[in-house]
Parts: C-alpha cells; structure tokens; sequence
C-alpha cells in the first residue's frame, strides 16, 4: 500500500491526468455514495483507527484517518481512483458541464486557491465542455468540419 498525507493525494491525481484538476476525489465529497465502515488499520502517522470508505459503484476503497487527515491506499487503488474520475468526466452531460463551469467561473471569485489555479480549472471544464457539445450534436461536429474544410 501507499500512504498519503493530507492534500497529497489531491496532489498525485493532478499531477497524474491535467484534465482531472478541477475534479475533486476528496473523501467526504458524496457521503450518499459511499459506506464508511472501520477499519482493520491503524494510522501509521498518529495510530488511531482509521475508517474505511467503499465508494459505491466505483470499486474504490480508502483507509482515513479522521485525525490527521490522512490516506492509506492498497495496490491498484490509486490506479481506480483515477479511473473512476475519468469514468466520471466522460459520461458527464453538455448541461452537467454547463453546470460545473458556472461553478468554476464563481471558483476565481471565491475560491481558496491562486487565481491562476481557478483560471485554468475554468478553462479546463470549458474546452471539456466543448468537447462535449461536439460528441453529443453530430450535425454541429459535421458543419464545423465543412466550414474548416472550405476555409483552407
């Protein structure tokens, strides 16, 4: 297994996938979709009991410690977290990304991190967005390939 320490497993998913940055895994994040049950381990940091989280459908299980914040991930795990977030950033919706942009656009207004970090999820979510618009209107993907076409 590996263990994170707070804020390094959102560090590792970001440097792993450029598209995933504005997608948060954090552990708390759907409490609808996961089963927090205890855990077998024990913080190798501070050496309370940790809790482990199952999240729904997606296969991934995570031991917490709810003292220090920190995560202990088995083999593979770290691999379906990423796979689980991307899962979830192809089957996202042109609305649901409408959606998720005007939450980023109020993002550099409000949010914790650096204006360039909120600039660039923005921008992320918005050429997402594109793409999305594309897959899903085949006729608009057909009329912009033929306007390209005859502008060269």
């Amino acid at each position: 297994g590996i263990w994170f320490d707070k804020g390094e497993l959102k560090e590792a998913k970001d440097s792993t996938d450029s598209d995933l940055n504005w997608m948060d895994f954090e552990i708390w994040k759907h409490e609808d979709q996961f089963k927090a049950t205890a855990s077998a381990q024990s913080c190798p940091i501070c050496n309370k009991p940790m809790v482990s989280i199952a999240y729904g459908e997606t296969g991934v299980s995570v031991d917490f410690c709810e003292d220090c914040k920190g995560a202990w991930l088995q083999k593979d795990e770290f691999k379906n977290i990423i796979d689980a977030l991307e899962d979830e950033l192809t089957s996202k919706t042109f609305s649901e990304y409408v959606k998720d942009a005007i939450k980023e656009g109020v993002e550099i207004v409000r949010g914790s991190e650096s204006l360039a970090s909120e600039w660039k999820d923005f921008s992320t979510v918005l050429r997402l967005m594109q793409y999305r618009l594309l897959v899903e209107n085949q006729t608009l993907q057909k009329a912009i390939a033929s306007v390209q076409k005859s502008a060269q």
